[in-house]
C-alpha cells in the first residue's frame, strides 16, 4: 500500500498513527483500527494503523511482549485488508524489517534502539517508510545522523518513501519526561515530516517499580501544544480497557477519548492555514 499520500497531507490537515500499543488479539485490532479510522476519516485526517508484534524493552522480564513475529505479521496483515489502511510497527533487530516488510508500510524504529546503525540501515534497505523515534536521551540535532543512516541504505533501492521523526520526550532526571518543544523545529530541517507521540510523552518510565506509569490526563494538552507548533502527524495509543491494556496501561488513552482529543487537533491544523485564495484574486482569512 503506498503510504506516501496518507502521510504526505495539506498544510491544513494531520495524520494519525494510532492503535494498541502491543497486539493483544485480532479482534482488538479490529475493534481499535474501525473506530480510530472512523474519527479520521469524519475529520479528514490521515490515518495509519500500528501495533507491535514484540515490544522487547519491557521494563520487567515478566511483562507481556506479544504474540512474536510471525503470528504478528499474519494479524497485521488481515487489520490491513480488513481495514483498507496502511500499518505501522516496530522493528528490534537487524533481521526483523525485511521479514516485516511485505506486508508493513511504515517500519518503526523504537526510541531506545534511534543510533543502532545496522538497524537504521536494515530499514532504509526494505525502501518502505520508516519512522524513528526521538531516543529519550538525544538532542533532537541527533536524529539527523539517524536520517542519514536510512537514506544512505537506500542508494540502490528505487523509489523514495518518506522517513518520519516522532518527539515521545526526553528523560530529565529519574522517571522522568519533559518536551521541549522547540526540538520539534530543529528536527524538522532534516525535512522529514514530524510526529509528536502525544502518550509516551506523559509517561514515567519504570515509575511503578516493575512498569512505567503516566499522565495521561495531559495528553491532550500536549496535543494540542505539539499541532500549534506545526507537527505534521500525531502518535498515540488507546484502548477500549485502558488500565486493563497489557502494555502501557498507565499512559493508553480510551478510545472514547481519541474522538475529541483529535477534533481539538483538526480545528487547531485549520486555523494554521492562513490566507486562502478567493475566486477575485483577494485574499482573505477562513
Amino acid at each position: 500500500m503506498d503510504i506516501t499520500p496518507v502521510i504526505t497531507r495539506p498544510a491544513t490537515s494531520l495524520f494519525v498513527i494510532a492503535g494498541p500499543c502491543v497486539i493483544e488479539s485480532l479482534d482488538l485490532c479490529l475493534e481499535i483500527g474501525r473506530q480510530v479510522k472512523s474519527v479520521c476519516d469524519s475529520l479528514g485526517l490521515g490515518y495509519v494503523f500500528k501495533a507491535s508484534f514484540d515490544k522487547a524493552n519491557r521494563s520487567s522480564n515478566a511483562s507481556f511482549r506479544g504474540p512474536g513475529l510471525e503470528n504478528g505479521v499474519k494479524i497485521l496483515e488481515r487489520v490491513k485488508s480488513e481495514l483498507g489502511v496502511p500499518v505501522l510497527t516496530d522493528v528490534h533487530e537487524s533481521s526483523h524489517p525485511a521479514k516485516v516488510a511485505p506486508v508493513v508500510d511504515l517500519l518503526q524504529v523504537p526510541a531506545f534502539l534511534a543510533r543502532q546503525t545496522d538497524l537504521l540501515q536494515a530499514c532504509g534497505a526494505t525502501g518502505r517508510a520508516v519512522n524513528i523515534k526521538k531516543g529519550q536521551f538525544m538532542a533532537p540535532s541527533e536524529m539527523a545522523l539517524a536520517v542519514q543512516k536510512v537514506r544512505a541504505a537506500r542508494q540502490d533501492v528505487a523509489g523514495a518513501t518518506p522517513i518520519l521523526l516522532t518527539e515521545r520526550g526526553t528523560f530529565f532526571g529519574y522517571g522522568r519526561l519533559v518536551n521541549d518543544f522547540t526540538g520539534l523545529a530543529i528536527m524538522a530541517q532534516t525535512h522529514c515530516p514530524v510526529v509528536f507521540d502525544v502518550t509516551h510523552s506523559t509517561q514515567l518510565p519504570a515509575g511503578l517499580g516493575t512498569t512505567s506509569g503516566g499522565h495521561p490526563e495531559y495528553s491532550p494538552l500536549l496535543a494540542r501544544a505539539a499541532v500549534a507548533a506545526g507537527v505534521q502527524g500525531l502518535f498515540l495509543e488507546c484502548h477500549p480497557d485502558p488500565k486493563n491494556a497489557k502494555s502501557d496501561a498507565a499512559t493508553m488513552l480510551g478510545l472514547t477519548d481519541v474522538e475529541p482529543l483529535l477534533k481539538a487537533c483538526a480545528d487547531i491544523a485549520k486555523l494554521l492555514r492562513g490566507p486562502a485564495p478567493r475566486h477575485d484574486g483577494v485574499q482573505h482569512r477562513r
